[in-house]
């Protein structure tokens, strides 16, 4: 039996600690993210200030080559990828009308588990070293390099990873059949359904890579061969397992920006999205020829010139999907009422940028070419205008348009287009010159450079524009703390289309006193239009069912991190250990009865103002 009422009243450490409630949950996963990305955005500067001038000896070459795999490991791991579930766990239950996702206790294990996953891997600075052979982990600079760095990676991104396919599955549960009445899959946002091709992309591509790191632990701790030719092993297939993760992985970080822009463009242009259907359906074949091109990575390693001809056709076929999205994009903003909120302003910048990132990604796939453009710094420039110009200007769009509804304040619009321009300026400074820099033959991933080669001056404005960003970080934080008081016209303040902007803001606990009735596409706003501006309700008003919070999902993670230490260090009895307390908690979990508790009538009536 549940309990009648509501929980009595909680500290809020020990409140935030055992919650289960999405909203919160994803404000922490947003807040672990930003702290993450701070993290990777510090190394990526020391790394500008090495390469600055012509043989600096700011970095030694083994921290240099540190710093390089933590910053390329933590900027996709443990900052954008859990960036963007923080969108998704606050928002899109809200979009679909849900009082939560489906399993509220496995989202908090995947939250504590991508926490405890993340200090794991950064914890291998202070213990000897952290991992040195890139963010892929090559076999055998991985296999055979020195100390536990890479043992570090490798259990780190286990245990974190764990989590992240954990909140897939609940994403796509949640989205399949929490969904309010009246909204059919046709009628979903569409970051709801980037929400739901991207979980799919988690779920098919993050076995790849729990396979290649288990067997990358096996050669590392328990004397394995897969990857040790003189034993037999291949390390050419560590490369086709960690691309076949790998490559999902670049649009597990855009399809959710895409989601964003979609719902943004079309909230500031006043207009419904132009070509739904098409967006919809883009975003699915985006998803599915993700899985087709892995090997366009690996046109160097010698897979023969059919191979090569086959990934290199697959790989420019994305382009047509992505092209219609680009289209509908620019015929929605067509003839549009646009506003120039900061929100807007860098879904706008990601238009060409993008489009950018995205020539520069069809001249990658001719594979002839390719062999001449390959590890250079025309990569590194091409890589960087996807994840940032789409990924991280998806984020910052994202933060600027949904941090009222997150944190009952809007952000100062005035100091955000400074933090925007100065971010615009230098993004293109840093990496739009580095295109350049690798088509006349700079290597990337190099420590340093000799004078007189012609990289001088092209470094150094790049590093210039690096500053640039990082003052621009600045005032995003400058602002955050000084707009507080911004607290008027927080519950709908961009006249929103979607049902999020229904709720109050704070949005209570429930979500919605009454499940809402959906009755077309922008469900918010065709109420606004054809009805009193207000949902309707599909239920009566009654006692709202909840679940109560927990503090298990802490001590299970905790005890996979334990065991995680015990195999990078060999020490069977920490494994055991940590296996045990997981175990313990995962049976205190399956035999203790909690079925939640309900919230009576009367205090929902409070909360709606008519108690």
């Amino acid at each position: 039996m549940s309990n009648s009422t509501a929980s009595s009243k909680k500290s809020v450490l020990w409140d935030w600690l055992t919650t289960v409630d999405h909203k919160k949950i994803g404000i922490m996963y947003f807040f672990g993210g930003l702290f993450f990305f701070t993290i990777a955005g510090i190394e990526a500067m020391l790394m500008r200030i090495q390469l600055m001038f012509p043989e600096m000896g700011f970095l030694g070459e083994q921290t240099y080559n540190e710093l390089l795999t933590m910053h390329g490991t933590t900027m996709l791991f443990l900052a954008a990828m859990p960036l963007f579930f923080g969108f998704m766990n606050f928002v899109m239950p809200l979009q679909i009308g849900a009082r939560d996702v489906a399993f509220p206790f496995i989202n908090s294990l995947g939250l504590w588990l991508f926490i405890f996953g993340g200090i794991i891997l950064n914890i291998s600075m202070l213990a000897g070293g952290a991992p040195d052979a890139g963010w892929t982990a090559y076999a055998p600079l991985s296999t055979t390099s020195p100390g536990n760095g890479v043992d570090f990676y490798v259990m780190g991104l286990q245990v974190a990873g764990a989590g992240t396919l954990m909140s897939a599955i609940n994403f796509l549960v949640t989205i399949v059949n929490m969904r309010a009445p009246g909204m059919s899959m046709m009628r979903m946002p569409l970051f709801t359904w980037t929400t739901f091709v991207t979980s799919m992309l988690i779920l098919f591509a993050f076995p790849a890579l729990t396979i290649g790191l288990l067997l990358l632990m096996m050669d590392r701790v328990f004397g394995g061969a897969f990857f040790d030719t003189a034993m037999g092993g291949n390390v050419v297939i560590y490369q086709h397992i960690f691309w076949i993760f790998g490559h999902p992985e670049v649009y597990i970080l855009i399809l959710p920006a895409f989601g964003i822009f979609s719902e943004i463009i079309s909230t500031f242009a006043k207009k419904r999205l132009f070509g739904y259907s098409a967006m919809v359906f883009a975003t699915m074949i985006i998803g599915f020829l993700g899985f087709m091109v892995w090997a366009h990575h690996m046109f160097t390693v010698g897979m023969g010139p059919v191979a090569n001809a086959i990934f290199a056709v697959a790989t420019m076929a994305i382009a047509v999907p992505t092209g219609i999205k680009i289209f509908n994009w620019l015929l929605t903003l067509w003839g549009g009422r646009i506003s120039f909120t900061v929100a807007n302003l860098f879904a706008l910048a990601f238009i060409p940028s993008f489009v950018l990132g995205g020539v520069t990604g069809v001249q990658l796939a001719m594979s002839a070419a390719d062999y001449q453009f390959h590890d250079t710094y025309f990569v590194v420039a091409h890589f960087h205008y996807v994840i940032i110009g789409g990924s991280v200007f998806g984020i910052f769009a994202g933060t600027f348009y949904w941090w009222p509804k997150m944190f009952g304040y809007r952000l100062s619009e005035s100091l955000g287009k400074w933090f925007f321009w100065l971010f615009l300026i230098g993004f293109h400074l840093t990496f739009f010159i580095q295109h350049f820099l690798g088509l006349i033959g700079m290597p990337r991933r190099v420590a340093s450079y000799l004078d007189g080669q012609g990289f001088n001056e092209m470094n150094f404005i790049s590093s210039m524009g690096a500053f640039l960003m990082a003052v621009a970080f600045i005032l995003l934080v400058i602002n955050v703390l000084i707009s507080r008081k911004n607290t008027d016209n927080v519950q709908d303040p961009w006249d929103g289309r979607t049902l999020e902007w229904a709720t109050t803001s704070p949005v209570q606990e429930y979500n919605f006193a009454q499940t809402p009735l959906i009755r077309d596409l922008d469900a918010l706003w065709y109420e606004k239009m054809s009805g009193n501006g207000k949902m309707k309700a599909a239920e009566p008003l009654d006692e709202i069912h909840m679940p109560n919070g927990s503090i298990l999902p802490i001590f299970i993670a905790l005890g996979l991190s334990i065991a995680a230490f015990g195999v990078i260090y060999s020490a069977w009895f920490v494994i055991g250990a940590g296996l045990l307390l997981t175990f313990a908690m995962m049976f205190i979990r399956s035999i203790k009865e909690d079925h939640g508790y309900h919230i009576p009538v009367s205090e929902i009536k409070k909360d709606k103002g008519e108690g």
